[in-house]
């Protein structure tokens, strides 16, 4: 059950009046008020500062939600639509990596957990001194036109996106001195900057094991939010908004220091708790603030299991609705994103109250998969 902090959250997400199209980016979507035009609103902390349904056309495509509760957009410009497209015939095939970068996984090529044998397929130490740009690229506002929380600008900046001691690092600060954020929605002036890192296009894999090992700021003020997350690199352009899926297996917002929070968002019909059917969400999972924690999923066709410190946090056997069916959404390869970004909706960034700069530490990014669906 929803604590009622988390639950009065969601709520503010939720439209109350007008006409919603899920656009996704932790929690976007798009009011058509006839009375004030199009508006964006969103439940989390990327924005994307966008005119109505013409918000579409930014990359790649509509988002989902679980329930009424919207989701996330995937990040870049450089999406081919057409490659976009998944025909009903191909929506129940197995699909999985479409591009490997292997590795040892921390020394764990192989690996045995629930049952399931697991084969390493992606492997980021982030021992050295930058960040792979084979496995992963930054995001940017300028690129995108997302935007960190209401105002900030994700940037291409060692001051928000850097390695070293055996760390990837991702900062929100504050500038000396506002200045003009590139944006392709129109530019805008702001103080304020922030890191956010993909494998889109890099990386991506149907079904598998993905583990982060990471550290969240310690603020117990407003204003800030981590997340790791997953989002579909390819979506079935054939269904309406709402359908594509989002797997959120850890939202850690400053206002709640001591939990992580999963969010999988999908259209589905009733949870039942006694089956862990349709169950998308929890928001009772420890987590050490100031400490390196483990987020784990665990992704199976069927079941989506969250795993934080070695504690069963959420289980999900998902039931998706028609026009959907067998797998859908969660058949098809998803790509991983790191984010810092600044609070929205309950847990708002206060210039003169929340802490910046704030940083979001990550030891590793490792992924494998099952090895009885392997290709």
């Amino acid at each position: 059950m929803q604590s009622p902090t988390l639950s009065t959250r969601r709520a503010r997400a939720v439209l109350a009046a007008g006409t919603a199209a899920a656009l996704g980016g932790l929690g976007i979507f798009v009011t058509c008020n006839s009375s004030q035009g199009s508006k964006l609103h969103h439940h989390s902390s990327l924005a994307v500062r966008g005119e109505g349904p013409g918000a579409e056309s930014q990359p790649p495509a509509p988002g989902s939600q679980a329930s009424s509760t919207p989701a996330n957009t995937p990040p870049n410009s450089q999406v081919d639509a057409t490659a976009s497209n998944r025909s009903p015939e191909a929506s129940n095939q197995v699909t999985t990596s479409t591009q490997s970068a292997g590795g040892s996984c921390g020394g764990q090529p192989k690996l045995e957990s629930d049952g399931v044998n697991w084969t390493c397929t992606f492997d980021s130490e982030f021992t050295g001194t930058s960040y792979d740009p084979a496995q992963w690229q930054a995001i940017t506002t300028a690129k995108s036109g997302f935007t960190s929380g209401s105002t900030a600008c994700f940037v291409d900046s060692p001051n928000n996106i850097s390695v070293g001691n055996g760390y990837l690092s991702l900062t929100a600060r504050k500038e000396d001195s506002a200045f003009k954020c590139q944006d392709p929605e129109g530019s805008f002036v702001t103080q304020e900057t922030s890191g956010y890192l993909s494998t889109y296009q890099r990386f991506s894999q149907a079904y598998g094991r993905f583990e982060v090992s990471a550290k969240v700021p310690t603020a117990r003020t407003a204003g800030l939010q981590s997340s790791l997350w997953l989002y579909p690199e390819s979506l079935n352009r054939l269904l309406p908004h709402g359908y594509h899926g989002e797997i959120d297996f850890a939202e850690i917002f400053s206002d709640l220091p001591s939990v992580a929070i999963p969010y999988i968002h999908y259209m589905h019909g009733p949870t039942t708790a006694a089956t862990d059917t349709n169950v998308v969400t929890n928001d009772n999972c420890p987590i050490i603030p100031g400490q390196f924690n483990d987020y784990v999923l665990e992704w199976t066709p069927g079941t989506l299991h969250v795993i934080i410190n070695g504690q069963t946090c959420l289980i999900d056997h998902w039931e998706a609705m028609p026009p959907q069916s067998g797998n859908e959404p969660f058949d098809v390869p998803f790509f991983m994103n790191l984010t810092q970004a600044l609070g929205v909706r309950g847990n708002n960034y206060d210039p003169a109250t929340t802490p910046l700069p704030a940083t979001t530490e990550v030891q590793y990014v490792r992924v494998w998969q099952d090895e009885s669906l392997a290709t």
